[in-house]
């Protein structure tokens, strides 16, 4: 009735033309309104306002509902996208055919140089209410990457962020700028752009921008303020400061600790680091019985923090006798670390609780040693040379006569065999002799300058001057002039094994066997020289002549002496780099071991088991660790298990780095059966022999444009050496 009435109404005040027919209408109209009008005025006035109402209602609902699909809408591309992060990381393996895998070389990164030796910068605390401090606490805890780090790491982060203000409009990041701070928003809302549309909206609490603190790159997104914000910034070098002493303060501590225990006083700073390296803390409450009289013992304890009482119960006797208390620094337990025996006493953790360092018998026997045994020996250092006697040894540089006096002049290009993001990989050859070929790799001056790669490069220099390993590409000379650097190599014709990879899909296991071992043999003869590799993956490993492969791209590469040292510089390449290269905890040629089961499984499965859009993607599909990884059906128990023992979390617990060293990669059953000794005397028949016409043949590598990009001049002197 309500509705029949409004529309009728409508029809009869809608106006306008139409000739007789619309007369007629709107007289008849008028006077049944004015009837109406007459007889039923409170009734109309009273339905048309709960049309209004209803209207209103409507409206709203609709408002609602618009709301609504727009929640649903953002909801299912959130979905989408974990759903393509899931296949693309470690959750659904991509097939081995996915194009994107097989097409796309893996790029290396890296932060700007450091050292041990630098003195730290200042960052000054900045002043914040307690409840900014909670947010971004908050906001930092909830992050997928930064939910890993301790307590006070996040405390010292949160210390020393500052405040931006933008205006609505503004970009607080642009796609393709490079990345120096991570964000925390506090106020307003900002829109997170990729192709010129919004794909995700950013509010108080969230984080944006963190890989920036990991190393310089380009930003993969825009972000812009839709209102007036302000954001809380934490600059990359502020972060990897932090992270780097807080990691090297806790190091100190414990190796101090260490040093005050009578059994351990005689061992030298590499073991002394290595324990320090398996201690784990461990906080009880108060009352807790940490050490329980006639059970058997096989950890230590080194107290930390808090007091513990130390008491025991005689022979019939119910009560306990309190023998003393020990208080921070002090240490208890030791003999489980010479032999198991029942404990003697009982060591309780008093007001307000304990916390200690631990060191269970057991993986301290296995990564270093019987502690006896080394205290007999009183090693002063570990042997420096390969695990395997070979014929080859570590010099300070190597000198090639043939090449006395021959200038850069003297070389003429054949073609382009590599492109890489510092230059490129030319196969050269004499004018005067087209019998014998060369790669010559050129590298850009400016470009390195810009990148803070200085150190980089010369390291690559002189690691590769000294090494005369089989399985290691030679670096035969150096070369300058104003625009760039060279290394004149060993050209290794038989082309990459990420290419044999790319196009046989995958290897069968007596391929990859042979090209482990050959990396293995790599990487014994690197870690007798203390020298860190950093960069192992298919693209840096070349096919000779006869099938063997080689090592090659030393850009990573440095030497870590004394021994037991770290090193902090983010480095690597995001599918291969360890959980403590992520983590900036410090790192050491653990990290190589970790990387070596990337490769086993990359080989035999055609792609590496991290991967992902998004380098931040891979590296909390890293942190999650291989456990988290499904493995093809291809790859069976035994290799699978060799795999999870090379990329465990824990540096010390890889097989290869403990007590056995690298031998112990040798032995596992996966290698059954590999002639070792026909390796390393190159007796053996490699599985892949590549075809090569002549010496100056580079079809086994793919073809590259020629490079236009011409750079400038470069002349601050830090290149002297070459």
């Amino acid at each position: 009735m309500c509705h029949a009435l409004l529309l009728f109404m409508g029809n009869a005040i809608s106006g306008g033309g139409g000739g007789g027919v619309r007369r007629k209408t709107t007289e008849s109209t008028r006077s049944a309104v004015s009837d109406l009008k007459m007889t039923t005025t409170t009734t109309t006035t009273a339905a048309v306002g709960q049309l209004t109402r209803d209207v209103e209602r409507l409206k709203a609902a609709m408002d609602e509902k618009d709301r609504t699909i727009e929640q649903l809408g953002k909801a299912v591309e959130d979905i989408r996208n974990m759903l393509e992060n899931a296949v693309s990381n470690q959750f659904l393996v991509p097939s081995p055919q996915s194009p994107q895998h097989r097409l796309d070389k893996k790029k290396g990164v890296s932060g700007e140089c450091s050292t041990t030796t630098e003195m730290p910068i200042p960052f000054p605390k900045q002043s914040k209410p307690i409840k900014t401090k909670h947010l971004i606490k908050q906001a930092l805890c909830k992050n997928q990457f930064l939910k890993n780090l301790n307590t006070n790491q996040i405390s010292e982060i949160v210390d020393v962020m500052y405040t931006k203000d933008f205006e609505a409009g503004s970009y607080v990041i642009r796609k393709g700028d490079p990345g120096c701070c991570l964000y925390v928003a506090d106020e307003g809302k900002l829109d997170v752009i990729q192709s010129g549309r919004v794909v995700d909206s950013i509010g108080p609490g969230d984080v944006f921008g963190e890989m920036a603190i990991l190393y310089n790159c380009p930003r993969t997104a825009s972000v812009r303020a839709v209102q007036d914000v302000k954001v809380w910034t934490l600059e990359r070098v502020a972060y990897q400061q932090i992270m780097k002493t807080s990691a090297m303060r806790r190091f100190d501590e414990r190796v101090g600790f260490l040093k005050s225990v009578p059994l351990m006083k005689d061992l030298n700073e590499e073991f002394l680091s290595k324990i320090a390296d398996v201690l784990k803390e461990e906080f009880y409450p108060e009352g807790h019985y940490i050490i329980k009289q006639d059970t058997l013992g096989d950890k230590f304890y080194i107290l930390s923090e808090g007091r513990v009482k130390v008491t025991k119960t005689n022979k019939g006797e119910d009560e306990e006798e309190e023998f003393g208390v020990l208080e921070q620094g002090e240490f208890f337990g030791e003999v489980a670390l010479l032999k198991k025996d029942k404990r003697t006493a009982n060591v309780v953790a008093m007001h307000p609780g304990a916390e200690c360092l631990t060191l269970d018998r057991e993986p301290f026997v296995h990564f270093i040693g019987d502690l006896e045994e080394l205290k007999n020996k009183k090693y002063t250092e570990l042997p420096r040379k390969p695990s395997v006697q070979s014929p080859v040894e570590i010099k300070t540089k190597t000198f090639y006569p043939e090449l006395f006096r021959v200038e850069l002049t003297d070389f003429e290009t054949v073609a382009t065999i590599g492109v890489g993001g510092f230059g490129r990989v030319d196969l050269v050859c004499l004018k005067l002799d087209r019998n014998r070929s060369y790669a010559m790799k050129k590298l850009k001056k400016q470009h390195i300058v810009d990148m803070q790669q200085q150190e980089h490069v010369y390291n690559e220099k002189t690691i590769l001057e000294s090494c005369t390993s089989p399985f290691i590409g030679k670096l035969y000379q150096t070369y300058k002039d104003n625009r760039y650097v060279y290394m004149l190599m060993e050209a290794c014709l038989g082309g990459e094994v990420w290419t044999l990879l790319r196009d046989r899909r995958c290897f069968d296991d007596n391929a990859a066997c042979f090209v482990i071992a050959c990396v293995v043999e790599a990487l014994d003869y690197l870690h007798g020289a203390d020298v860190v590799y950093r960069d192992l993956k298919p693209e840096n490993l070349l096919l000779d002549q006869q099938g063997f492969v080689k090592l090659v791209d030393f850009g990573f590469a440095k030497r870590l002496q004394p021994r037991g040292k770290k090193t902090w510089t983010f480095c690597g390449t995001p599918e291969y780099v360890a959980p403590e290269v992520v983590l900036n905890k410090g790192h050491d040629r653990a990290v190589d071991f970790w990387a070596l089961g990337i490769l086993v499984y990359e080989l035999l499965a055609g792609i590496p088991p991290f991967s992902g859009k998004d380098p931040m993607d891979i590296y909390n599909a890293i942190l999650k660790g291989i456990g988290a990884v499904n493995f093809p059906r291809q790859m069976n128990k035994m290799t699978q298990g060799l795999v999870k023992q090379l990329c465990r979390s824990d540096p010390t617990e890889r097989i290869g780095y403990q007590k056995g060293g690298i031998q112990d990669i040798r032995r596992h059953e996966w290698f059954k059966g590999f002639d070792w000794t026909g390796l390393r005397n190159k007796s053996i028949i490699p599985p892949i022999v590549p075809h090569i016409n002549n010496p100056l043949d580079s079809s086994n590598f793919d073809v590259y444009p020629e490079d236009g990009d011409v750079p400038p001049n470069e002349l601050s002197g830090w290149d002297s050496e070459f």
